[in-house]
């Protein structure tokens, strides 16, 4: 009975271990080359299906493109599932590392902050070097951007990208697991890939559609882990409401609140209107806010992780 028992709670508490080991791979190693990243492999897969609805007429791209979602998110959660189960079986001493290099994938948040970093260096040997490495984070047009604008957008990247490669997948997968962390990485994949206006706006539909449901609260939340002592909410919910997403303005009318600087897409929206423009010390504090949210975040996910392992353990006993 005893050892059943410590079994019991051995495995409940495997997914917070595992989550704590991701966290921590995370900070000590560099992502994988694309070659053997499970992200880039998804990328590849989804890649010739978007372009193949992208040439249909409005209505067959919109229902190509839906379906075409469907069955990739089917497939990645089908994967997560399996592995889950696999592992349920195994040894704890085997279920821990592996669990949690298949939850790493989900996570992104080392190489967030360093590209970022890296966009203040480049800016300091020239402003085209700092166009360069900026353009590797975003997908809007850089080459107009002055060494303000630069890093205005270079701030917007480490706020909203917060939210998309470290607090979304942490909640989904205490919500739902390993298949909850792996189906966000999905989805939000296809919406980078797929959720513009333009030549995608039907078929990027359904993933830009999706990505906006699964982001909604873990934007809030990352919203208030970036500002959480005088979060105004009154005064975030506008700021916010100026940009095009219903979600990505809220990290970085956050960022740019407590930062008390200007941010913004020009021609499109401009966030804290009446604040200076970012300097270089602006943009190293981005990064020092950024590291203490993430902290944050990563402490809120392993209490409720290990809170809600502890409590399924002890309603198994009980039952049992």
């Amino acid at each position: 009975m005893f050892d059943a028992s410590l079994a019991t709670w051995v495995a409940a508490a495997l997914p917070a271990a595992a989550l704590a080991l991701a966290w921590a791979i995370d900070a000590r190693f560099r992502e994988a080359p694309d070659a053997w990243h499970p992200v880039a492999w998804f990328g590849r897969l989804a890649a010739p299906l978007g372009l193949a609805a992208r040439a249909l007429a409005p209505r067959g791209a919109l229902l190509a493109g839906a379906l075409a979602w469907a069955v990739l998110l089917a497939l990645v959660i089908a994967l997560a599932l399996g592995l889950q189960a696999l592992l349920a079986q195994a040894p704890w001493w085997l279920a821990l590392p592996l669990l949690a290099l298949a939850l790493k994938p989900a996570l992104a948040w080392r190489m967030l902050r360093d590209e970022v970093a890296a966009v203040e260096a480049a800016l300091v040997r020239s402003l085209d070097e700092g166009r360069a490495q900026l353009a590797r984070l975003c997908s809007r047009d850089v080459r107009q951007l002055d060494e303000a604008g630069v890093r205005e957008t270079a701030i917007e990247t480490l706020a909203e990208n917060f939210n998309d490669s470290l607090v979304a997948p942490l909640f989904w997968f205490v919500v739902a697991g390993l298949p909850g962390a792996w189906a966000w990485r999905a989805v939000n994949t296809l919406d980078a890939m797929w959720g513009y206006r333009g030549a995608w706006e039907w078929a990027g539909k359904c993933a830009a559609r999706a990505d906006d449901l699964l982001a909604w609260l873990p934007a809030r939340l990352s919203a208030w882990l970036l500002w959480p002592a005088r979060t105004d909410w009154r005064t975030l919910r506008r700021e916010a409401a100026r940009t095009p997403s219903p979600n990505g303005g809220w990290p970085m009318a956050a960022m740019a609140l407590r930062l008390g600087v200007r941010l913004g897409k020009p021609g499109v929206y401009t966030l804290n209107a009446g604040a200076p423009a970012p300097t270089a010390a602006a943009l190293a504090q981005a990064l020092t806010i950024g590291r203490g949210a993430a902290r944050r975040a990563f402490g809120l996910a392993l209490l409720a992780a290990l809170t809600a392992s502890l409590a399924r353990a002890a309603l198994t006993g009980a039952l049992a």
